[in-house]
């Protein structure tokens, strides 16, 4: 049932942590709550009417998140920023690698450069165009999908086709916003795979669906964040407010 990744997602939340602030931007939508604050991308998207009307001020974080499941998408964004406020946060994390031995974490670098040898002559698909990623068609035979192409890019709907044929592939965190991800999963069974972009939630329970890796952002600074979202401002801007973290299955 692709519903179950997302209750895993939600039912760890605490009910008695509420939000401060919510604020939707052209392309990340902040959810902020005490110290917790988690950025998921904007997926505009209203032609449904929303399970949660009205503000989302005073609201818990664990009832917002569980607005991740509504197929208003700009709604389902901000209870992918709730979910990813409770799980990319630097205690949260550190409490995680205490209590899972079973998990590592892995290098802040760029999730793309870190497996530059891995992937070094293998088949690799990207979910999503990220930016600077002409150094993989150099060393890897690269197919870039997305649902809005550019030039060079193959429509989202070819996953069906290349995803099975994958050695490595990076699927970007907005894919749990639109719901995609269950099927993008099941077509990725026969790669490595790593969840990546600061829509990713730090959340061990993915593992257990074919996710390999998960590569995110922790936000460091919530009102830099803030007028980062308010902007426009790109996953770049929110790195340089935040700082990288990954984790991985053993």
């Amino acid at each position: 049932m692709p519903w179950k990744l997302y209750d895993q997602l939600i039912v760890n939340l605490p009910d008695h942590i509420l939000i401060d602030d919510v604020v939707s931007g052209s392309h990340w939508t902040m959810v902020r709550a005490g110290a917790y604050v988690g950025c998921a991308m904007t997926v505009s998207i209203e032609t449904v009417a929303p399970l949660h009307p009205g503000n989302f001020i005073g609201t818990s974080l664990k009832d917002a998140a569980a607005c991740v499941k509504s197929w208003n998408l700009l709604e389902a964004s901000i209870g992918m920023a709730a979910i990813n406020a409770y799980y990319n946060n630097a205690d949260q994390l550190n409490h995680l690698l205490d209590a899972m031995p079973q998990i590592v974490q892995q290098s802040a670098e760029d999730a793309f450069e870190a497996h530059k040898e891995q992937i070094r002559g293998k088949k690799v698909a990207v979910i999503g165009h990220f930016p600077k990623l002409d150094f993989l068609s150099e060393i890897a035979s690269l197919s870039i999908l997305e649902r809005n192409p550019r030039p060079g890019d193959y429509p989202d709907s070819a996953c069906e086709y290349l995803l099975p044929e994958q050695d490595f592939i990076f699927i970007t965190g907005s894919t749990l916003v639109n719901k995609t991800l269950p099927r993008l999963l099941e077509l990725s069974q026969n790669a490595y795979t790593i969840l990546v972009g600061p829509s990713s939630p730090l959340c061990p329970a993915l593992f257990e669906y074919g996710i390999d890796e998960i590569n995110t952002t922790i936000i460091l600074d919530g009102d830099a964040c803030k007028e980062v979202v308010k902007n426009g401002g790109t996953g770049g801007a929110l790195a340089k407010i935040g700082c990288r973290a990954g984790l991985q299955a053993k």
